[in-house]
């Protein structure tokens, strides 16, 4: 069960909020949901046109949010090395289970490939995981597939040596053509997004750096190095820094006016470099898709 208190002095129609904090649900499921009676406001049931109003609390009963068992979206294996493996994982591909998710994961499908690697890790669900993509971004990611070589990469990660680069499409014209954003961030405990914090307040370290590759007349094209690993940065960062991803329906700015109708984030994880065991800099990139590379197009 999952409780929300809805924040906002201006009111919002209940099914329209929803659609933007369970992000892996469409309208249509809130709605069902809603209507038989597993989403209440304030202790009752109502109706998808329910406008909320400041403190009013949403009860979500989690356990009854299950989604149809889908086919699997299959990543591309980039390469396959006896240490590790090099995936590109496309938009739409949930990394690793969660509670309630009848949906194949990036790992049920590692574990019929490659079974020794459901040995491999800290976490019995995340068998050779030592970074994960939000199921809405595409792009690289490596994978431990013995116990050494998940240590050496995590080691890598703690010291920030591994170096991750995204390409971020964002709304609006960012200024500067190079800035970093470090803003602290924290996890809502209402709304379970992450919060950039003001410097000096309580969060996580987290540094971001862009760079830009091309301006638009409504939007910025960026080159993303990823400082830090934590869970949402990106997203997270560039609402707060206030110019959000394309795309994204959680961290998003409520008064923007989204022309561009895309079913996912435009973030791809497109570099990727680490040391293997051999001690040697393995270096991995990987093209836009297809998808968002026309949209660039289109906006040119």
């Amino acid at each position: 069960m999952k409780t929300i208190i809805y924040q906002s002095e201006s009111p919002e129609r209940l099914d329209k909020f929803l659609n933007l904090e369970l992000t892996d649900f469409s309208r249509s499921q809130i709605q069902k949901l809603i209507k038989e009676g597993f989403i209440l406001v304030n202790g009752q049931t109502t109706n998808n046109h329910y406008g909320l109003k400041q403190g009013d609390k949403i009860i979500i009963r989690k356990t009854e949010l299950e989604q149809e068992e889908k086919i699997l979206i299959e990543p591309e294996i980039i390469q396959e090395a006896d240490d590790y493996l090099i995936i590109n994982k496309p938009a739409g591909l949930i990394v690793h289970p969660t509670e309630g998710l009848k949906e194949k994961t990036l790992t049920d499908y590692l574990k019929e490939r490659y079974p020794e690697i459901a040995q491999v890790g800290d976490d019995p669900l995340r068998p050779g995981l030592v970074h994960r993509l939000d199921k809405d971004v595409s792009g690289l990611m490596i994978l431990a597939r013995n116990q050494k070589m998940f240590m050496h990469l995590k080691e890598q990660f703690q010291n920030r040596t591994i170096e991750k680069k995204y390409l971020a499409l964002v709304h609006g014209q960012v200024l500067n053509d190079h800035d970093i954003i470090n803003f602290p961030l924290k996890r809502s405990k209402l709304s379970g997004k992450m919060v950039s914090k003001p410097k000096g307040e309580a969060g996580k370290d987290s540094i971001t750096e862009f760079d830009i590759k091309q301006r638009f007349v409504n939007y910025t094209f960026l080159d993303v190095n990823l400082k830090t690993g934590r869970s949402h940065q990106i997203r997270a960062h560039l609402q707060a820094y206030g110019h959000p991803l394309v795309g994204d329906k959680l961290y998003k700015n409520k008064k923007l006016k989204v022309k561009i109708e895309l079913n996912r984030i435009f973030l791809h994880s497109y570099y990727l470099s680490f040391t293997d065991l051999a001690g040697e800099i393995q270096t991995f990139e990987q093209p836009l898709p297809d998808q968002l590379n026309d949209i660039l197009k289109k906006l040119t």
